[in-house]
Formats: C-alpha cells, sequence, structure tokens
C-alpha cells in the first residue's frame, strides 16, 4: 500500500521532509541543528527510507543535514554495555539503514552541507555527490577506537576508492577534504555552501523532466553492483563487528 506523506513526512524526530513537485528533501537534524548520531537516527532511519522508496510521487532525492555539519557528531551513551540483545537491534537497523537506502527506487543526490565523519557513506552512497567546501569525509568512530568498520563501511569505501586506498581509509582514520574527495572520484562537485542547496534542486529537476520508468531503471541499474556486495558482505561485517564489540564496548 502507498505511503501517506503526511503521514510519514512528519513521523521522524531526526528527519524533516518535505516535498515539491515529486522532489522529496530528507534533512538530518537533531532538534533542528546538526545531526547527532546515536540509537534515535540508527533505529528510524531504515524506516524513513523505506517509506521514501515505497511511495512511486517521490521521483528524485535529496539528502543533505541541518546547519553546519552534515554529520560528524556521536553520542556514544547508547553503545555501552554490550549483550546479544542489545547488538541484535543495532544488526537489525544496521541492515536496514543501508538496504533500504539503496531500496529507493529513483535516484538520490547528496548535498553535504559540513563535516560527514559519522555514516559518511549515507552520503557517497549517492547517485550524484555534491560537497559544500567546508565539507570532509571520514570513518571516525570504528577502528580508531577498537571497533570492527563492519557496518557496511568495509564494503563502500573499498568499493569507491578503490581496495588499497579504502582500507587504508578505514584503517588510519583518514580525513579526506572536499577537494581530495572530488579529486578520488568520490564527490562530483564542490561548491560554496551557499550555493549547495541550489545547485542541488537544479539538478533534481534536471532529473525530474525524465520519465517515471526511466528514472527508476536507471536507478536499478546504477545500484546493482552495490546491491550485491551488500548483500555478500553486509550481515557478516555486522557480525564481526558484534563479537569484537564484547571487548570494545564492555
Amino acid at each position: 500500500m502507498k505511503p501517506d506523506f503526511d503521514t510519514y513526512s512528519t513521523a521522524y524526530r531526526h528527519v524533516a521532509i518535505t516535498r515539491t513537485d515529486g522532489i522529496i528533501e530528507l534533512t538530518l537534524h537533531t532538534d533542528g541543528g546538526p545531526l547527532v548520531w546515536g540509537d534515535g537516527p540508527h533505529t528510524e532511519l531504515g524506516y524513513c527510507f523505506a517509506d521514501v522508496a515505497a511511495d512511486p510521487d517521490n521521483r528524485v532525492v535529496i539528502l543533505t543535514g541541518a546547519g553546519d555539519r552534515f554529520l560528524a557528531d556521536l553520542d556514544t551513551s547508547w553503545v555501552g554495555g554490550m549483550n546479544p540483545v542489545k547488538w541484535d537491534k543495532i544488526f537489525q537497523h544496521g541492515r536496514r539503514l543501508l538496504t533500504n537506502l539503496l531500496a529507493i527506487e529513483v535516484p538520490v543526490i547528496a548535498a553535504v552541507n559540513g563535516p560527514a565523519r559519522v555514516h559518511a557513506e549515507l552520503a557517497v552512497m549517492s547517485d550524484i555527490v555534491l560537497a559544500a567546501d567546508t565539507a570532509d569525509f571520514q570513518d571516525a568512530p570504528h577502528f580508531r577506537y577498537g571497533t570492527v568498520p563492519g557496518d557496511g563501511v568495509h564494503i563502500v569505501w573499498p568499493h569507491l576508492l578503490g581496495p588499497n586506498r579504502g582500507r587504508y581509509f578505514l584503517l588510519t582514520g583518514q580525513r579526506l577534504s572536499a577537494a581530495e574527495a572530488h579529486t578520488l572520484g568520490v564527490v562530483n562537485e564542490v561548491l560554496p555552501g551557499e550555493q549547495l542547496m541550489h545547485r542541488a534542486r537544479q539538478l533534481a529537476g534536471d532529473l525530474a523532466r525524465q520519465p517515471d520508468m526511466a528514472l527508476r531503471y536507471t536507478r536499478a541499474a546504477l545500484t546493482e553492483e552495490l546491491k550485491r556486495r551488500l548483500a555478500d558482505g553486509l550481515g557478516y561485517g555486522l557480525a564481526l563487528e558484534g563479537l569484537a564489540a564484547y571487548q570494545s564496548w564492555p
């Protein structure tokens, strides 16, 4: 059954949702400011992406963040005291987060409005990645703090950067500037922050001129390889992360 936009557009505490002429904008936030990653966003976003994916009135998606950061802050209180019940929740929501993002059947544009250091893969998995010149990209919370980078980043970053660069990125906590990410092919355009959303909306309008089936089937074709890689390795990576969490998240 088609989701009701008026219902799901106000259902999520950490996502502000608007839509104009089939272009739906998802703004990640915490209380109106930059998103702080924790149990709430980790739980919500997979369900939000599923609602967006199931609504045929959504023809192009723009994903961005509130304020001057895309996603750079982390609330660590929710991961302490690891036990099987807690990890099962993280496992299920972690798998849903990325698979439901890729389940969106129309093009996705990321407008990275500032640093993306926690779950930066949510941005760079998009079909078009635009970045403000103040943005940077990092996998900050995992290996440097004794955590296995197994929640999909172990697949996404080597896929985008190449195997050696991707492994280096994850093992060292390397931080890529917007310009470096552009040079490496992770970002398509780098813009002054005040121009970012205008450019994202301009591109979304251009894409939205195409017929529905062209939009949906092109998205399917372009995401097939990454879907296959996640299907093969996401559950395994999350399982390894969970096993190691008993030592690193006592």
